[in-house]
């Protein structure tokens, strides 16, 4: 058979007929859209909460605007904010279409998003090995073993933060790396690259250009989950690349160059400039407490990581993983540059990953694949039990008591009184991160953001705090109406309302107080 050529096989007997045998779903096929079928249903029983409120402005100000977006929480023009990135224009353009707000459009971007990370999961596996439990097993591991304390953030994709961050764009942007690093793979592997092209083993350099334009969205979707792609994509190449020529590094240069341009053309933001802003560091300086209680199971994978270090060579591509990322990791705490540290949650696949390849080999088991499976299983319960039973037993039906998904407020109460655009003045932690997801602004955004100084972000809050405060006057608190054009007071249950202030409503749950000022 010439290179390049693929052979099929012929069917014989009673099926050739039909061509082949009747359909049958693999394991990954079964418990995949099982699991899509639970996670998405767990996903929408939850009440959306923390960053979500953020991606809701950010739809909602996209969908006013698509080419000339404000600021997504206050009253400012929005350039160069990293949040309006394609996943986040396509969002808004279906809102547009719909008329959905941006709360239902989040709803909606979950399982989407969910069906995106599974099928990537599910392609990448199978660049590493045929066995078809091995992906089924990799979902698990990725899901459950993690460790016994909750570790929620966005990028951390175990089955409890599922329940809140599916929408994100992190969710999609890590189910992009899998189908990435899948493609990536496919054309590093010799055989790969002989079995489907022609003489030479090359791929058309139209794959390694759309290669590199998917890699271009991930970095705009979400930077610092294009990092660890990188380093996923650098592993891949240097651990199955074995036949280098001039013309297989001008490929891969290809791939590279197309991405960097894909991020140097977005016109909303310079991706680039992300890299050396520290606004955001401070807040992930927590991503570095209680790592081991976080994610200790996950060393379950180590043994299996060796042992692929050991078969092969120090350069596979999950080995290589492994150590690049935890180079980031640490270089993220030594350099005080902590948002480096969002990459933890990627992280954990090599070894989650690894475990699942090795345990889906075929039986019977030496003694030492026994123990490490018992082993695995054990971690997984405990981190199911511990931590994450909560995110799929509702508390009707859980006669434990797990530990629950956090149950925010919604602000719909409060929004139906509030035009989009006008500036409300409130300091309530759940309220100053969802109130603008559903179109007002706020006089001091919750968030750092690159299209706003962080001084002048300090400036605001420190003027909300004057405002609020029991001591401040009525011309002082007039001033900082005036400032900031507000229209709106959003008062916990502990705060007085001003004498000026008039009350508009109030939440039966929490006793928040929605009064007029300003006029």
């Amino acid at each position: 058979m010439s290179a390049g050529v693929l052979v099929r096989r012929t069917v014989g007997g009673a099926t050739a007929l039909r061509g082949g045998g009747a359909w049958r779903p693999t394991p990954y096929q079964l418990f995949g859209f099982l699991f899509w079928l639970v996670m998405s249903l767990a996903y929408w029983r939850v009440p959306l909460c923390c960053d979500a409120g953020q991606h809701a402005a950010v739809v909602e100000r996209l969908k006013d605007d698509l080419l000339h977006p404000r600021h997504p929480m206050a009253d400012l023009p929005g350039t160069g904010s990293p949040y309006y990135s394609p996943f986040a224009w396509v969002q808004a353009v279906a809102a547009r279409l719909t008329g959905l707000g941006g709360w239902e459009v989040l709803k909606l971007t979950g399982p989407l998003n969910l069906l995106v990370l599974l099928t990537g999961i599910g392609r990448f596996v199978r660049t590493f090995t045929p066995r078809p439990w091995a992906p089924v097993l990799a979902l698990t591991a990725m899901t459950l073993v993690w460790g016994v304390e909750r570790a929620w953030w966005s990028g951390y994709l175990n089955l409890m933060s599922m329940t809140g961050n599916l929408a994100y764009p992190s969710t999609f942007a890590i189910g992009l790396a899998f189908w990435a690093w899948a493609l990536t793979g496919a054309r590093a592997r010799d055989a790969e690259a002989v079995r489907y092209v022609g003489p030479g083993g090359l791929r058309p350099l139209s794959g390694y250009a759309a290669l590199g334009a998917l890699y271009g969205v991930l970095l705009l979707v979400h930077p610092i989950t294009a990092v660890a792609a990188a380093l996923g994509a650098l592993a891949l190449v240097v651990g199955w690349q074995r036949r280098w020529s001039a013309a297989v590094a001008g490929r891969w240069a290809l791939t590279g160059a197309v991405a960097l341009l894909v991020g140097a053309c977005w016109p909303y933001f310079d991706v680039f400039a992300l890299a050396g802003d520290g606004t955001v560091d401070a807040m992930h300086r927590r991503l570095y407490r209680d790592l081991p209680g976080q994610f200790g199971l996950a060393l379950l994978g180590l043994p299996a990581l060796w042992l692929r270090a050991w078969r092969t060579s120090w350069r596979d591509p999950l080995v290589l993983m492994f150590v690049l990322d935890c180079l980031v990791v640490a270089y993220g705490w030594v350099s005080g540059h902590y948002t480096y540290g969002r990459v933890l949650g990627l992280t954990l696949v090599p070894l989650q990953f690894a475990l699942a390849v090795e345990l889906a080999a075929p039986r019977p088991w030496p003694v030492w694949r026994r123990v490490l499976g018992g082993a695995t299983a054990a971690g997984a319960c405990a981190g199911f039990l511990t931590v994450h039973a909560g995110a799929v037993a509702p508390p009707a039906a859980d006669p434990v008591g797990f530990e629950q998904p956090p149950d925010w407020p919604a602000y719909d109460w409060a929004a139906r009184h509030i035009d989009p655009g006008e500036v409300v003045i409130t300091d309530g932690y759940h309220a100053v991160h969802a109130i603008a997801g559903y179109g007002p602004n706020l006089a001091a955004p919750a968030w750092p953001d690159a299209a706003l100084d962080e001084r002048e972000r300090l400036r605001r809050v420190a003027d909300v705090h004057a405002y609020l405060d029991p001591g401040s006057t009525r011309a002082e608190r007039a001033a900082i109406v005036r400032r900031y054009h507000a229209r709106w007071l959003l008062l916990t249950r502990w705060q007085r309302v001003p004498e000026e202030a008039v009350v508009v409503t109030w939440s039966r749950r929490t006793g928040e107080v929605l009064a007029r000022v300003g006029g």
